[in-house]
């Protein structure tokens, strides 16, 4: 290719000025009628032509291909019905129809949804800016979109940065009808015993908005209750707040009369209990170093609200002394144990022996609050071995551990037994004992003999005696600490121990807390893993059925990690519930936000796309009316057509080679430019 160019001798602003001035003598001769003024002009003429240095420019050209990109929608809504089936099978005749156009280059790039916290849905043109990032505009052919049409970064068409043809190719159906469950929004905490309010939403996408649907609530995996909800409105539902720390609750509507898919018509809501107030009753039996203890330990939490007494004056010390002349109040056994027993969540008995003071009947009462579900601790001294021991009483029933007799003294160290190894009370606690190891935390000089008949013990004492037993009872819990001694932890003697930590298990397990559970089930999700834990005291445990948001199940074998811990992983890269079952537990847990985008609405359309295709010469086909051909056209031409699709041919090159020659060598520039004004003078002069 030959073109002119020029290369001027002297600055153009200089040129410039100097053809303005040739200009204007030029005009005010013609103004002026003076004989040879077009002469004199095109002697102006020859010499700018001269200065201005023209030279003719040879280039040799190495044509550059174009860049076509094709992007597949691989999200979670493309795996519905045969969508998947039918984007391969468009992807194989589109590749063969590009394959056949010469000097073209295909870029692909798929879009896939991941479980993370991040709502951004299909991010399709993400993919395409990313793909075609680094080639220049006017090598790009056009692109071409397979996918259902549910696309969640379309731009405004009036921005759109593509410049050549965009053509979407929608696999789904025209019309299609689906049923989704949307939370509005949902309270994230709410008081323990109380209710949690959410506003839910049921829409019948594709119908006529009207009818009622039911919703099915259930929490930890409990089936709680089923409500009734007109569709296409917001609606609030109360749900029962049972413990603290985390309560699942599942919601799931009814498949309504024309569905899709049952992925968009779950939800799963965390809601974080958290008690108003912990009201613990804490009854000594008589003063001690261990007492201040359990009254430090509890006041120092602020939700606990703790009535402490201690008896001072047990019947052996009565006297004829008038009432109205004591300081001391009369223990109120008939209001605490009979009036407001059950308004309790945990009853501490700290060295309490049987004096007389507490009537059987009310230990028959503590026995029934412990059977309808209430928490009882023992924390036993000498009397607990004596003949006025509280096990001597109707609490017998329930207590896992029966006195010798034999109150056993000297130093020891308390173990964490093998089966408190793997309970999460006595679980890695600090300074422990391990299978192998010796504990680091201190001594302790006391313990009661005892025979386990019941419960679990997971702490032992001098020569592997139950020190610790725990114990359900019908729905209640009860707890023995075999030792007073726990108060020289907290003195530091010999380097103290993990009392603090000690008790706060036991009081959460009492009180019956998700996270102290021995026999548990859980999943949690994070950067595209599923990680399953199990907590059991059997020493095996069965697979775990995984069910995915898709539908698709999968068996997970778990592997122990530790005493009592057993965990697997799955990878986890579909928006929604994942379901785990064993066989004797189930749990739920949900990858991605509230209300994912992806699943929002999963019925195929050609809405989205038709206004950013229409705004770059391009199309929208659905795959089902068969895939048009493809052309070459020329830039500015129609790219669109009945039974075809058009691709620009651009004709971009690169030069290979260069070559310059002057057009007006200096000898051919000064015969001109003297020839031109000997021509002016001689015409003048006539």
């Amino acid at each position: 290719m030959t073109r002119l160019a020029f290369a001027p001798h002297i600055p153009l602003e200089l040129l410039a000025a100097l053809a303005a001035l040739a200009l204007a003598i030029t005009i005010l001769a013609f103004a002026r009628g003076a004989r040879g003024a077009w002469a004199r002009g095109l002697a102006f003429a020859i010499l700018l032509f001269a200065l201005a240095g023209p030279i003719l420019v040879n280039e040799v050209h190495a044509p550059l291909p174009d860049v076509a990109a094709v992007i597949v929608d691989r999200s979670q809504s493309m795996g519905l019905g045969h969508r998947a089936q039918d984007a391969d099978a468009a992807l194989a005749q589109l590749r063969r129809e590009l394959a056949a156009q010469p000097n073209l280059i295909v870029r692909e790039a798929s879009v896939t949804t991941t479980a993370t916290g991040e709502n951004n849905g299909t991010q399709a043109f993400a993919a395409l800016n990313a793909v075609l990032g680094d080639v220049p505009p006017q090598r790009v052919a056009g692109a071409f979109m397979i996918t259902d049409g549910e696309i969640h970064d379309a731009p405004d068409p009036a921005q759109m940065t593509l410049r050549a043809p965009l053509h979407a190719l929608i696999a789904g159906e025209r019309g299609e009808r689906d049923r989704k469950l949307t939370v509005v929004n949902a309270a994230r905490f709410a008081i323990v015993g109380q209710v949690a309010q959410m506003m839910v939403r049921v829409d019948d996408f594709g119908g006529d908005g009207s009818g009622n649907a039911d919703v099915t609530i259930a929490v930890d995996g409990k089936k709680m209750a089923t409500r009734t909800i007109p569709v296409g409105k917001d609606t609030t539902i109360k749900v029962p707040v049972d413990h603290e720390g985390e309560n699942v609750v599942e919601l799931a509507a009814a498949p309504g009369p024309a569905e899709l898919t049952l992925q968009n018509n779950r939800a799963v809501v965390t809601v974080s209990g958290v008690r108003d107030r912990l009201r613990v009753l804490l009854v000594s039996g008589q003063p001690h170093a261990g007492e201040r203890v359990w009254r430090n330990l509890l006041k120092a939490d602020p939700s606990v609200d703790l009535i402490h007494f201690t008896i001072l004056r047990p019947p052996e010390k009565q006297d004829a002394t008038p009432i109205d002349e004591l300081s001391l109040i009369s223990f109120p056994y008939r209001e605490l144990f009979s009036e407001k027993l059950h308004s309790f969540d945990l009853i501490i008995f700290d060295r309490y022996y049987e004096q007389g003071i507490l009537p059987m009947g009310y230990f028959e009462n503590i026995v029934n609050y412990v059977q309808d579900g209430g928490a009882l601790l023992i924390s036993a001294g000498p009397e607990f071995a004596g003949p006025m021991s509280i096990f001597r009483t109707p609490l017998a029933s329930v207590l896992p551990a029966q006195p010798t007799g034999e109150v056993i003294t000297g130093p020891f160290k308390p173990l964490v037994t093998p089966t408190g190894l793997a309970h999460p009370v006595t679980r890695d606690l600090p300074g422990s004992n391990s299978e192998t190891t010796a504990p680091t935390w201190g001594g302790w000089f006391r313990a009661i003999g005892v025979n386990q008949v019941s419960g679990q013990a997971v702490m032992s004492g001098p020569d592997k005696r139950p020190l610790l037993v725990l114990d359900q009872v019908n729905k209640g819990r009860v707890a023995e600490l075999l030792s007073d001694q726990i108060w020289l932890w907290a003195r530091g003697y010999e380097g103290g121990g993990p009392q603090a930590e000690l008790l706060r298990r036991l009081a959460h397990w009492l009180m019956k807390e998700p996270e102290l559970e021995t026999e548990n089930l859980s999943g949690t999700v994070g950067d595209g893993k599923l990680v399953i834990t199990r907590r059991s005291m059997s020493p095996t445990t069965p697979p775990v059925t995984l069910t995915m948001p898709s539908g698709k199940q999968s068996q997970i074998t778990l592997d122990k990690v530790e005493p009592g811990v057993w965990r697997g992983s799955a990878k986890a890269d579909e928006l929604g519930l994942y379901r785990l079952n064993d066989g004797k537990l189930s749990a739920v847990t949900a990858a991605g936000p509230l209300n994912p985008k992806e699943v929002a609405d999963m019925r195929a359309t050609n809405s989205i796309l038709a206004p950013v295709a229409e705004a770059t010469g391009g199309s929208v086909r659905w795959i089902s009316d068969g895939l048009p051909q493809i052309r070459r056209v020329e830039a500015g031409a129609s790219a669109q057509g009945r039974g075809w699709m058009g691709i620009r041919r651009n004709g971009a090159y690169r030069v290979t080679s260069l070559t310059q020659k002057p057009l007006m060598p200096a000898w051919l520039a000064l015969v001109l430019v003297v020839g031109s004004l000997l021509l002016a003078w001689k015409v003048e002069g006539r």
